[in-house]
């Protein structure tokens, strides 16, 4: 059931914001859960708002056009409907008192609700997912998230068919009633937006495990999940009881309810939500088992369940108080998990992967049609601001703060914003505000960092005076123009910065190895002094700010930062940066019909780090990989894509020719340390060089490497070595051997949904020719639904996302099948048909005949008739 539009959709502006005409202190729901319909009784508890300044308004309650409206009563009194007007947005009341109780009782179809929002059935189970805006659609009420009031809900619903029945906070009564049902009542004491509401109806199956908080209170720990799987359930419980100690000694923050309930549901439209006491996860990112997990969503589940657990404190206890400052507890609570699994695992690997995502993703999206601030001036529909900018960008300055103040004041900073708003809705200057006082700085020109669009670009050059021995380091900083904001102001940042000498060793500076510059000019000339010899700078080591950086590094220079940086970080940046100006080198070459030929500077560069003893695995892995055809694109003026691919497998092509031997070794050493499966980082590190190492190989295409990846998949005890041989073989030349392996690997996990899903995957992703007529076959496979997001993931947005060849083949066919998926999805799905249509909005950075193709794809979702407001708002912006 999508919201359809017939003209453009409203505007809604951040400056246009007003406090609530009318405070929710109370709501008591009741939820009648039926074999055909789900009746909801809401008795609210109202009041006029005394800072607002609209002291006759009338109250307006938004509601969903399904929603059946079948009684309200103010103070026990029914109204006819000539008392109150309803319309699709919702409902208005006037002449109301200053203080009056209100009875709504609604009918809603939860198993009609394809949209995945507000009251739905997955699978049979009961679940809701009220963020941002999907309370609307189970009764009426002031949908907004300064609208912050204490809950009480009971579920009542079929025994044998619901045994299980959660909502937010305590449970504070449960029982038997007639005709084979029961109930069970739910006390939620901190109040909190209908954002935040959450309920869970089921048969499931759960683990549970205690935990004492610092102050030594006791707290039960539940994870949920269908029956089948509760031996996937024990990584996520370690996860969770991992998180809830490390923010107690971190950032100070104890757990608040007596219970905390975690419910893995299959049909979800985002990863996971933090509702109050009972987080609703996608089962992707809760279930986990060494058979069919790998390594990199074990990560991800680690990340996610600390990310949703550390909302309790920077969402929950403190929200935010309108959506354009989403990022106040995204980016926030993205910056808190990132340390948490930088302190789990490797912080440079870490810092690496968000970098990485970073440039890739988020970037384009700063350089796109739907380029906004982090905190934006105006959306359409919310939901389309669930971006990257919001959540890692948003980060990204949360960590800027972080190495401008220091750990010690900016957890000072964090304290005080906590004790200042805990139990109310506030802004992102209320949290620059915290950090400004308990640090006595003026941060005014760091919010330029939250109203300006795009991503800022330093230049840096130097010069050394060898007679004063004076180095010289100057920086200029712009930042492009974006819609509605051509002109930026200057940006306070970090710049954190290293000098190494002759021999490689890290020149001092300010009494240490780093020096942390601070910027807020357009241009800034720095000097250090004593600097016996030229010195080879290492710049924004750690990534200090989001930015791009433009100096001149040679070939020679880049070698010796990956040889001898003390910065992981930089090592790895200078491996990217010279791996990247070799592949587009040879993109330039291919354009111009010039013989390829790869530079030995890499070659030896990549040598020196594969035999490097004294390297974390993790290390070696990471800076041995080489830039994605999708990274290359955002560094082209105009993207080739057929050349980057050519381009980036030549090079890989003859890296394993050179260092045949040494990949071959490195493999075979790592196969020889035969040890039981475990996520932990030395574990993870062996097997991603392992595996790194058998791509390579695999590369040169021959009988004996084909071989080696068979056995490994035969012999292979987890997921992580088994996918990984699955995809070499399956997106390789030997034909025969990737459909055995196809048909071998489905037969073996059929039964397991998200292992299936990594099969549909490693299809769609395969860079030969004649995957898109796969993928369509695939979509008619029984595995495949295409009501279910998980799924639609796993095959449309994997080809069109992570297989730029095949996805901008020539002949547009790609565009095509892009388009009609997203106005098929639209009709059930606008959240997620909108998040498709990404690959689509950067039509600009292509050449003519693709530009012109792909925009024909995007009038024709334009002009395709109704649309929804997500959907409506990309594309058109796409257009623009």
């Amino acid at each position: 059931m999508s919201l359809q539009v017939t003209s453009q959709p409203k505007v809604i502006y951040l400056k246009d914001y007003q406090v609530p005409a009318f405070l929710i202190d109370h709501t008591q729901l009741h939820f009648e859960l039926l074999a055909d319909y789900t009746q909801v009784t809401a008795t609210l508890s109202l009041c006029r708002n005394p800072e607002s300044t609209q002291k006759n308004a009338d109250l307006f309650l938004h509601g969903d056009k399904d929603l059946t409206l079948l009684s309200l009563a103010v103070d026990g009194e029914l109204l006819t409907a000539s008392a109150y007007l309803h319309d699709d947005k919702g409902l208005t009341l006037s002449d109301l008192d200053d203080k009056f109780s209100l009875e709504i009782i609604t009918k809603i179809y939860p198993d009609e609700n394809t949209a995945l929002e507000g009251l739905y059935r997955s699978g049979g189970m009961y679940c809701t997912q009220c963020e941002a805006e999907g309370f609307r659609r189970i009764t009426f009420f002031q949908d907004r998230p300064d609208v912050m009031s204490v809950y009480d809900t009971t579920l009542s619903a079929d025994k044998t068919l619901y045994p299980i029945l959660l909502s937010n906070g305590n449970l504070v009564d449960s029982g038997d009633s007639a005709e084979g049902r029961h109930f069970a009542t739910w006390h939620d004491p901190h109040p909190k937006p209908a954002y935040l509401f959450a309920l869970v109806a089921g048969d499931l199956a759960n683990i549970e495990a205690p935990f004492t908080t610092m102050s030594g209170r006791e707290v039960s720990l539940k994870v949920f999940a269908d029956a089948k799987d509760l031996d996937k359930l024990d990584y996520a419980m370690q996860s969770l009881i991992k998180s809830m100690r490390w923010d107690e000694e971190v950032y100070g923050r104890e757990y608040d309810l007596d219970v905390f309930n975690i419910v893995a549901v299959d049909f979800f439209n985002m990863g996971a939500m933090e509702n109050k006491g009972l987080n609703i996860f996608n089962t992707s990112c809760v279930l986990a088992h060494p058979e069919t997990t790998t390594d990199a969503s074990y990560q991800r589940v680690e990340a996610i369940v600390a990310h949703e657990y550390f909302h309790n404190w920077s969402g929950n206890r403190v929200t935010c108080r309108d959506w354009f400052q989403l990022s106040l507890k995204e980016g926030f609570t993205v910056f808190r998990d990132s340390q948490f699994s930088a302190d789990m695992n490797s912080s440079t690997v870490k810092r690496i992967e968000d970098v990485r995502l970073l440039r890739t993703a988020q970037f384009s999206e700063d350089a796109g049609p739907m380029a906004h601030a982090i905190r934006p001036a105006s959306f359409i529909e919310i939901s389309n601001f669930y971006t990257l900018t919001v959540y890692e960008k948003g980060a990204e300055v949360v960590r800027m703060l972080h190495t401008l103040l220091g750990a010690d004041k900016f957890r000072e900073g964090s304290d005080l914003y906590f004790e200042r708003h805990d139990g109310q809705a506030v802004t992102t200057d209320d949290f620059i505000s915290a950090m400004q006082d308990v640090s006595g700085r003026d941060l005014s020109q760091f919010k330029n960092w939250y109203n300006q669009a795009g991503t800022p670009v330093l230049k840096v050059t130097d010069e050394y005076d060898e007679i004063s021995q004076c180095y010289q380091i100057h920086i200029t900083q712009s930042c492009p123009a974006t819609a509605g904001q051509s002109e930026k102001l200057p940006f306070h940042m970090p710049f954190s910065l290293g000098l190494l000498d002759a021999s490689g060793s890290d020149i001092e500076l300010d009494g240490g190895t780093t020096s942390l510059l601070e910027l807020t000019q357009p241009s800034q000339s720095f000097s250090f002094n004593h600097i016996k010899t030229k010195p080879v700078p290492s710049l924004m080591r750690g990534f200090s700010a989001p930015v791009k950086l433009e100096y001149a590094y040679s070939p020679e220079q880049l070698m010796f930062l990956i040889s001898h940086d003390s910065d992981g970080f930089n090592r790895w940046e200078a491996s990217q940066k010279l791996a990247a100006d070799i592949i587009l080198d040879l993109v330039k070459r291919l354009q111009s019909g010039t013989q390829l030929s790869l530079d030995s500077c890499l070659i030896d560069a990549y040598r020196a780090v594969l035999t490097d003893k004294s390297l974390d695995k993790a290390m070696i892995s990471q800076v041995l990989t080489l830039p994605s055809e999708q990274y290359l694109a955002q560094l082209s003026e105009v993207v080739d894509v057929a050349n980057i691919h050519k381009a980036r497998k030549f090079v890989r092509v003859e890296l394993a020719v050179a260092l045949e031997n040494e990949f071959l070794e490195t493999y075979q050493s790592a196969r020889l340390i035969a040890t039981k499966y475990d996520p932990s980082a030395p574990s993870i590190a062996k097997r991603a060089l392992q595996n790194l190492s058998l791509s390579y190989l695999m590369a040169l295409h021959q009988e004996s490497y084909l071989e080696l990846s068979l056995t490994q998949y035969r012999e292979a005890d987890n997921m992580t070595d088994s996918m990984a041989a699955l995809a070499l073989v399956a997106h390789s030349g030997f034909e025969q051997a990737a459909q055995t392996l196809l048909g071998d690997f489905y037969q073996k996990w059929q039964d397991d949904t998200l292992v299936v899903n990594q099969w549909f995957s490693v299809q769609a992703s395969d860079p030969k020719e004649g995957t898109l007529a796969r993928v369509v076959k695939l979509m008619e496979h029984s595995a495949y639904d295409a009501v279910n997001p998980n799924k639609v993931r796993s095959l449309v947005a994997s080809f069109c996302m992570q297989n730029p060849v095949n996805f901008h083949a020539e002949d547009g066919s790609g565009y095509v099948f892009l388009a009609d998926q997203i106005l098929s999805l639209d009709k059930s799905n606008p959240q997620l048909a909108a998040r498709l249509i990404g690959p689509l909005s950067k039509w600009k950075s292509y050449g003519d005949a693709r530009a012109q193709q792909i925009r024909e794809q995007l009038s024709r979702i334009l002009d395709s008739g109704k649309l929804s407001a997500d959907v409506y708002e990309v594309v058109s912006k796409s257009l623009a």
